[in-house]
């Protein structure tokens, strides 16, 4: 798989670029990984709701192809756009949104973050009062207040075509996380978003992208 590193790069721009090369690639195409970094902006995904964007005020809302609700991307967070033939790797889109998660999982564990699945909401998540410790998330959660004591740290949102994948992950390293409270993230009111600044970890957005990259490529590889 080759990786290819962006840098700050313009997210219109870029998922253009990834159906062009979707669109373009053959049988024989190698995977490409694309790791960057955006511009403050919010998402749509295919299933977005416009009551889910509270207030973007000058951040502009971007309507994109990918699954999901709204997200909101911006500098400090690294943005992991694997581009991978599933039919040539031999697995389904159920295994391949597993492998993501598990890539995160890892990157987090690398860093002593316990990382947390939730079933129903694709990403990551940790515990807030506890990042580092190994208990388990309330099961069931509580009805009442279901995100109570969590933080998502990573959002999932991904689409394929003709079995290869595009757009990816993204993990929150040392961002400004106000533009996530003029949203609902990922379409859940009152769940909170987090990145590893906020939960005690200094870790620049090079080691924290090197990480996750290399994790994606062990995952994501023959």
């Amino acid at each position: 798989m080759k990786i290819r590193h962006l840098g700050r790069a313009d997210l219109a721009a870029t998922v253009e670029a990834m159906v062009a090369f979707t669109a373009a690639r053959g049988e024989d195409t190698p995977d490409e990984l694309w790791l960057c970094e955006h511009p403050p902006v919010f998402t749509q995904g295919l299933a977005g709701r416009a009551a889910h964007v509270l207030d973007a005020g000058d951040i502009p809302v971007v309507q994109t192809n990918r699954g999901g609700q709204v997200t909101y991307h911006g500098p400090g967070q690294v943005v992991a756009y694997p581009l991978v033939d599933l039919k040539r790797l031999g697995i389904f889109v159920k295994e391949y949104v597993f492998r993501l998660e598990q890539a995160v999982l890892k990157t987090l564990e690398g860093f002593d973050v316990t990382g947390h699945r939730v079933v129903g909401a694709p990403g990551i998540y940790v515990r807030l009062a506890d990042p580092f410790g190994h208990a388990a998330l309330p099961s069931p959660p509580d009805p009442r207040d279901p995100w109570r004591g969590i933080g998502k740290i990573a959002a999932l949102g991904i689409k394929v075509s003709r079995h290869c994948s595009y757009h990816g992950v993204a993990l929150n390293v040392a961002m400004d996380l106000s533009p996530f409270g003029r949203i609902d993230p990922c379409g859940y009111a009152g769940l909170q978003t987090v990145d590893l600044s906020r939960i005690g970890l200094e870790i620049d957005w090079d080691t924290a992208a090197r990480a996750l990259g290399e994790r994606l490529v062990n995952y994501l590889s023959p």
